[in-house]
């Protein structure tokens, strides 16, 4: 089921103007519910350094369309300190970062929520494909029933508060179920496309981006092959990841990877694609739905970046926020910075921060 916990009497939809939270807020409509949209203004890297206003706009006509009212919250400058700068300093020290995982910590389950809160909700919903059930009285965030669209690896940070207050009206849904009752309610958002980079890059290159407000990460530095010895030289770490092969302006019998981002001494260390393969990693920043980590090692399944396939793996929980995952069989590319998350099928145990993959295999 999508929601759980006693009726609400008002419930706040974040909407962006997309399909997903447009028909997340008529569904709760078709309960009976008193539904009212919030919107936020977030920082912008377009030219202007003004917001992109459609957000707000196509939300407005959405709402116009339900006959529910629309709140306009400006977390302009809460975005730019706890999501963008956050996003660009992940760089300064060789990570990528994934910035939705800090949105909706921060942002979106933080601020966001707080601003409904005080606007009367009694619950907060969301369009994220994703669902919650309620198991003696312990609240659990489950995957999507479309796994396709299943955006669960992305609210790992969720507690029991969160939950309790949260819905996610569209979680049992497939995407064209959405967007054919989208199309039967007359819903602007009935065909518009999906984004697909991150909301705050208004069409502008990250790493343009993030070479403008951390000018050291598009230093140029050494290239070195894994003995140390220096075989070229890259335009800065803020343009490379670990597993990239492309664009390292290295000739060779064998192609090269990135292996690893050496921030400290603004190196790339690369080598053979059999080098990228690790069998474990330690994350950082962990977090669990329950509130309280596993005991002893457990199986689960891990996934180490949105895209990615789950792969089983052994969690154990370790002292102040960290963890280590023990996975059955090597995987490639495990990056620093990337999002961890432990599942059990459906049921979503926790995640964090990868921040560091184990030693190289042989």
């Amino acid at each position: 089921m999508s929601s759980v916990g006693p009726r609400p009497r008002r419930v706040a939809v974040a909407l962006s103007g997309g399909v997903d939270s447009s028909v997340a807020a008529a569904l709760l409509l078709r309960e009976g519910l008193a539904v009212f949209g919030v919107t936020m203004l977030v920082w912008s890297a377009s030219s202007t350094g003004e917001p992109p206003v459609s957000a707000a706009d196509d939300a407005r006509l959405v709402c116009d369309r339900l006959g529910i009212p629309l709140h306009v919250v400006d977390l302009r400058e809460q975005f730019k300190s706890q999501v963008v700068d956050a996003f660009c300093a992940s760089y300064e020290r060789g990570w990528t970062p994934n910035p939705c995982l800090t949105c909706n910590r921060q942002i979106k389950f933080g601020a966001l929520l707080n601003a409904a809160l005080e606007l009367g909700a009694d619950q907060f919903a969301t369009g994220h494909y994703a669902r919650i059930d309620c198991q003696q009285g312990e609240y659990r965030l489950l995957r999507a029933r479309d796994r396709h669209k299943d955006q669960a690896y992305v609210l790992y940070t969720l507690g029991q508060d969160d939950l309790r207050r949260t819905r996610f009206p569209v979680g049992s849904l497939t995407k064209e179920q959405v967007r054919a009752m989208a199309d039967d309610l007359g819903l602007p958002s009935a065909h518009r496309p999906e984004s697909q980079d991150a909301c705050f890059l208004a069409r502008t290159d990250y790493r343009q981006l993030v070479a403008h407000l951390r000018p050291d990460t598009a230093r140029p530095g050494p290239i070195l092959d894994v003995a140390g010895k220096v075989i070229g030289q890259h335009q800065g770490i803020a343009f490379y990841t670990v597993g990239q092969r492309q664009g390292l302006g290295i000739y060779g019998a064998a192609p090269s990877f990135v292996l690893e981002i050496d921030a400290a001494r603004n190196a790339l260390v690369v080598g053979a694609k059999s080098a990228l393969y690790r069998r474990s990693l330690l994350a950082h920043q962990v977090s669990f739905v329950s509130g309280r980590p596993p005991p002893g090692p457990v199986a689960i399944q891990a996934k180490i970046r949105y895209n990615a396939a789950e792969q089983p793996a052994t969690l154990e929980a370790l002292p102040n926020q960290t963890a280590r995952v023990t996975f059955d069989s090597p995987q490639p590319a495990i990056t620093p910075g990337q999002g961890v998350v432990f599942y059990q099928d459906d049921l979503v145990l926790g995640g964090g921060l990868i921040l560091a993959p184990g030693p190289r295999e042989g």
